[in-house]
């Protein structure tokens, strides 16, 4: 049925999960993995009174990024390849990882996104939103949600 599954992870205990029941739903279906990872962009310098200064160039928070994005693909990536299951990676940089995710899946001809979510209900769910949510609601790719 599936052939081609994305699975977005940030590196968290909660992505790391969802990595794992990714990989034993990618096995039973015979699928293979695409692992995702969005590298955040270098934050804009605010200056004025009380502004932080941080020493870090901007190639050098790409370089950290980067390493950052191979560290965690790296880790889903090994996990896959113990279980038997074939797997790649993708990064790019994106400030807005939803679209992120959804350009990934098209890029890399996924048939569905694996995700997680946070569980955030109600008054907290709406006002903080979430990467699931909006990959839900803009993605014509199915989503399934771990939870």
């Amino acid at each position: 049925m599936f052939r081609n599954i994305l699975v977005p992870t940030d590196g968290s205990e909660l992505s790391a999960s969802t990595v794992a029941r990714a990989i034993d739903f990618a096995k039973e279906a015979g699928a293979k993995l695409t692992f995702f990872y969005a590298q955040p962009d270098f934050p804009t310098p605010i200056y004025g009174e009380g502004a932080l200064f941080d020493p870090t160039t901007p190639e050098q928070f790409s370089r950290a990024a980067a390493a950052e994005a191979e560290k965690i693909l790296g880790l889903a990536k090994a996990a896959a390849d113990a279980a038997g299951v074939s797997s790649i990676g993708d990064t790019v940089i994106s400030e807005v990882p939803f679209e992120a995710i959804i350009a990934s899946a098209e890029r890399n001809r996924c048939d569905l996104i694996f995700m997680a979510s946070h569980g955030r209900r109600g008054l907290s769910g709406l006002l903080l939103g979430s990467e699931t949510q909006k990959v839900l609601t803009h993605s014509k790719i199915p989503v399934l949600v771990y939870r």
